[in-house]
């Protein structure tokens, strides 16, 4: 996080797996910069005492709660929980599945889940997930090639949080580190061009990542890893090579995952 960021911790509470209430915070904080949502999900809420839990962290941490509880009573409870601790609390789906109650006269299923239907799209996102986990950072360069995108850039440029947004939109991506020490794997230059996506990002902003990222190591921000002359060096390195891959290149700096994911698919599409 840069020196300038403020935190806010949001605790996304759900009876399901609470991708829903995350995407919403990540979506709002976007309008916030520099502000930095730190999401912290609780998943799979079933009794009041994982309730109790969450509303007591949220207090300790100074944190606000968002839910998308399906279930009423749990819904009931941690509003209760909520207004006894003065956590502030929000109701993602409640207002909305009442109107609909209310205009359809028909009662909800109060099931949670139901928007993860054990159908084909919902398995291609799970293939694409674990593809992401097992691909990322050139750990297995064989990936290269079986990817429907492959991302290279420099250090904290993004890959790994790109990667995974676009796994949850059914892509299959790999994704490979450019650094000037090592040579990119032999895999990189018999994919399609169209298939791969090169991210830059600007010197200072990357100045002030890393640095960012070094202290959260406990290490000075004064190592060579976040040196200008060193990612100078390495954005040079890496533009020498996304030149040669003849492939599309995306200015990262000061973008939300969500907006570069976007300008990549938008990308791919164009290209397919």
């Amino acid at each position: 996080m840069a020196s300038d960021e403020r935190s806010l911790v949001v605790y996304v509470v759900s009876d399901s797996a609470g991708e829903t209430g995350e995407f919403v915070v990540r979506a709002a904080a976007a309008q916030f910069h520099p502000i930095h949502a730190d999401i912290r999900r609780a998943p799979f809420i079933q009794d009041v005492s994982a309730l109790e839990r969450v509303v007591l962290r949220a207090k300790q941490t100074g944190g606000i709660i968002l839910f998308t509880l399906v279930i009423p009573a749990l819904r009931d409870e941690l509003k209760k929980l909520s207004q006894t601790y003065e956590v502030e609390c929000i109701d993602l789906l409640g207002s909305l599945v009442s109107s609909f109650e209310r205009q359809t006269g028909q009662s909800s299923r109060q099931e949670p889940g139901l928007n993860h239907v054990l159908d084909a799209d919902y398995f291609r996102k799970v293939d694409a997930v674990e593809f992401a986990v097992k691909y990322d950072d050139a750990r297995d360069t064989t990936g290269v090639l079986k990817a429907d995108i492959v991302l290279v850039g420099v250090s904290r440029t993004s890959k790994t949080p790109l990667s995974m947004y676009l796994a949850h939109k059914k892509y299959k991506v790999a994704n490979v580190p450019l650094v000037p020490e090592i040579k990119p794997p032999s895999e990189l230059f018999h994919v399609r061009k169209e298939k791969i996506v090169g991210l830059t990002i600007g010197v200072p902003y990357l100045n002030i990542i890393r640095k960012e990222r070094l202290k959260a190591l406990g290490l000075p921000d004064s190592a060579a890893y976040a040196s200008t002359m060193r990612i100078e060096q390495e954005l040079a390195y890496a533009e020498q090579i996304m030149k040669q891959l003849g492939c599309a290149v995306i200015d990262v700096s000061f973008r939300a995952v969500e907006e570069t994911a976007s300008l990549i698919m938008e990308q791919i599409r164009l290209q397919s």
